[in-house]
């Protein structure tokens, strides 16, 4: 009755027994598609290629995982409270599942109904790919993220600092931390979602340590969406100071934080344990009185070089809540645009300009951040319970803290200054057919893929170290 009624399906049932005369099963001939008037000969589309993904530079990150073992050990900080009769996908499977996926663009737990049966990822995992034991589904890593704790939570946090020691390079004289808030918007009856009224929006309020050399991520907390940018974060850099003195007691301490942690409590944690910072000021009118002859003398050297023109200098500042003076940098600038000024409060001691220079390179921590929420989905954040968004947070860091060792290692080649989005597209989203035989499983890539020799050389790079 189809055949009757429809002339498309007529025409391909026709074009695709005119070579087959001996004719065939129905099924044989409706598994084809017929493309024609494209080339000389028909082409012929059809479904049974076998296991192809698009993902097979998902080993890539398994391979680093199994070197600096990300997963396995902050999968270890939670607590399968399961009947294990019952359970098919251990809570390391799970954990695996979840932050492979980001890795590979997937930031919700939705995309497993889809990704669940990818042979790639199943291997990633350590399932067969040619089996029908699938990876977990969408419920039941909702229940997963759901289920995990505050006190895990904690655990969470503290192995993500151990981890970051563990694989810090021997810091030399100084290490330097940046500090950032950004926002996380949230949609629906979220609990702790708030209104904040810089962003303009309801929504969640993270806070991130990074090694400001290095561009690692130290440690997150998610917060309610209207605290204030510095809420909370004195106990974050006293648990962060307190592992790294542990660890390299000569070492000394650098924080670097914008305008939104000008605050007395971080000054003084600062002063008291000998730890040095670099931090915005915001502009009042007491500062701008003292700053007025910059500006005027950078004016005036503009006009008469017609160049940009920037001067420093200092004074010593207390604010109406400050109990002592301290030092501010200041800075001022002519150029087309206009004028600009800004204000660094400083405990360093150096040259106004130089020190100035050195909280400029905080800048880079924005591009961490944006690397975190936008390649790597962690504003993805949709659970109703804040402890599963907690959680959620976390898994986001673990794909961050496996993408940047990955970044970390393409030095020398042609991917060394790309961003993680375009690292994953070049070198995780490869199309590949998988084959499972009795002997070995086969990733089968196309033959022209243009940065093989990149993966030659991460592969050698992350071979098993020889015991």
């Amino acid at each position: 009755s189809e055949r009757q009624t429809n002339p498309t399906f007529d025409f391909i049932y026709q074009y695709v027994n005119a070579d087959n005369p001996e004719g065939g099963s129905m099924t044989d001939c409706f598994s084809q598609l017929i493309i024609p008037d494209i080339l000389p000969k028909p082409i012929h589309l059809d479904f049974a290629g076998g296991n192809i993904t698009s993902d097979s530079g998902v080993v890539l990150p398994r391979q680093l995982d199994n070197r600096i073992d990300v997963t396995s050990r902050l999968s270890s900080c939670l607590v399968d409270r399961r009947d294990f009769s019952k359970t098919r996908h251990p809570l390391i499977d799970q954990f695996r599942q979840r932050v492979y996926q980001i890795c590979l663009g997937y930031g919700d737990a939705n995309d497993a109904d889809s990704l669940r049966s990818d042979p790639a990822l199943k291997i990633a995992v350590g399932r067969p790919p040619e089996t029908g034991d699938d990876l977990a589904s969408q419920p039941t890593l909702s229940r997963f993220e759901n289920g995990v704790s505050g006190r895990e939570i904690k655990r969470l946090n503290r192995e993500l600092l151990n981890l970051y020691l563990d694989h810090r390079p021997a810091p030399g004289a100084r290490i330097v931390i940046d500090l950032d808030s950004t926002d996380d918007p949230t949609h629906g009856q979220q609990a702790l979602s708030f209104y904040h009224g810089f962003y303009g929006q309801h929504m969640f309020h993270p806070l991130l340590c990074y090694d400001g050399q290095t561009g690692d991520l130290i440690a997150a907390a998610l917060r309610p969406g209207n605290v204030h940018a510095a809420n909370g974060v004195v106990t974050m850099v006293k648990r962060v100071v307190r592992k790294i003195r542990r660890r390299w007691p000569t070492v000394e301490i650098v924080i670097r934080a914008d305008a939104g942690f000008c605050v007395p409590r971080l000054y003084k944690y600062c002063e008291r344990h000998g730890i040095g910072y670099v931090i915005g000021l915001i502009t009042n009118a007491t500062l701008k009185r003292l700053h007025k002859p910059l500006p005027d003398r950078a004016v005036e050297r503009y006009e008469r070089e017609l160049s940009k023109i920037r001067i420093f200098g200092e004074t010593g500042y207390r604010a109406g809540s400050w109990r002592r003076f301290r030092r501010v940098i200041m800075k001022a600038e002519a150029m087309e645009q206009g004028t600009n000024r800004r204000f660094v409060v400083t405990n360093l001691q150096g040259d106004p300009q130089n020190i100035y220079d050195f909280y400029v390179g905080r800048g880079d921590v924005e591009n961490r951040i944006k690397e975190l929420k936008n390649a790597l989905h962690a504003d993805r954040l949709s659970c109703h319970r804040f402890d599963a968004n907690r959680f959620r947070l976390m898994l986001h860091c673990a794909a961050c803290v496996l993408s940047h060792h990955l970044k970390k290692r393409l030095q020398g080649t042609p991917l060394e200054n790309a961003q993680i989005d375009t690292i994953r597209l070049k070198l995780l989203k490869v199309g590949a057919r998988i084959k499972q035989t009795v002997r070995r499983v086969w990733v089968h890539a196309a033959s022209g893929y243009p940065y093989q020799h990149i993966w030659r050389l991460l592969l050698a790079d992350l071979a098993p170290v020889p015991t």
